[in-house]
């Protein structure tokens, strides 16, 4: 996953495939938009563990996979040692062969720079090359951040919602900057997502922890399990729906051309 700006999200890399693997499984779909070809160079743009990079190495394509967590990538490279990963940044990246095809799937809306990732994703692309992506949009996930903020300024810790991590731009916006910068959009769907997360007991509070860590910043960890408790409780009449806990993912799905 990627984070482009402070402040940064700590990945854990096994909780993230233990307890998150629903980020890469709702990408398999995506893979098949993508379509592969054999013998295509391919960038997976914030591969995470390399899951959906080896999904796209089995159709014989070139894949390349880069993240900026170095605890991502080493395990990618344990996992998957026949693809290249690389630790880069989603807004700072640059190969001298270009690719026929660029891949990313939920790592944009952690990429506050998106201007900078945009010239590089189009840079990096061959003319006519195409970028497959799928990012969280506009409203995504509200009603757990709406808790998470509530809760937070119960606590006395209103300084901290102030936190900016993620970029859940409307259909209209990133198209527009895709174009600005001379990509033509073929296909845009701004769509509802709910998803069930792992844990029926714990599900809001793992997923929190897992996402949402820079808003904790110089809170102790007895506080910030007091918190969790709270922001899980304040959501169970919301997200908790025949006894699974879900999340109120909101995603935007685009595919463009060079």
């Amino acid at each position: 996953m990627e984070a482009a700006t402070k402040p940064i999200t700590k990945w854990n890399a096994n909780l993230y495939d233990d307890k998150h693997s629903f980020v890469f499984k709702f990408g398999e779909d995506l893979v098949d938009v993508l379509n592969p070809k054999a013998g295509e160079r391919i960038l997976d743009l914030g591969c995470g563990t390399g899951f959906l990079s080896n999904l796209i190495a089995e159709s014989g394509a070139i894949v390349v996979g880069i993240d900026n967590s170095a605890d991502m990538i080493n395990k990618a490279k344990t996992t998957y040692p026949n693809i290249d990963f690389q630790t880069l940044s989603a807004t700072d990246f640059s190969f001298e062969k270009p690719f026929d095809a660029i891949f990313s799937n939920a790592v944009l809306h952690w990429v506050l720079d998106k201007e900078s990732a945009i010239d590089c994703m189009y840079k990096n692309l061959k003319p006519g090359g195409k970028l497959v992506l799928e990012m969280g949009g506009k409203n995504n996930v509200s009603a757990i951040i709406n808790a998470l903020k509530k809760v937070l300024i119960k606590y006395g810790f209103e300084e901290n919602t102030k936190t900016q991590i993620w970029y859940y731009p409307s259909l209209s916006e990133y198209t527009t900057l895709l174009e600005n910068k001379g990509f033509r959009v073929t296909y845009a769907s701004h769509y509802d997502r709910e998803t069930e997360l792992k844990d029926n007991e714990n599900g809001i509070k793992d997923w929190v922890k897992m996402f949402c860590n820079s808003y904790f910043k110089n809170i102790d960890e007895a506080t910030i399990d007091d918190i969790l408790n709270e922001i899980q409780q304040e959501l169970k009449p919301v997200l908790f729906i025949n006894n699974k806990w879900m999340a109120d993912y909101k995603r935007l799905r685009i595919v463009a051309i060079k």
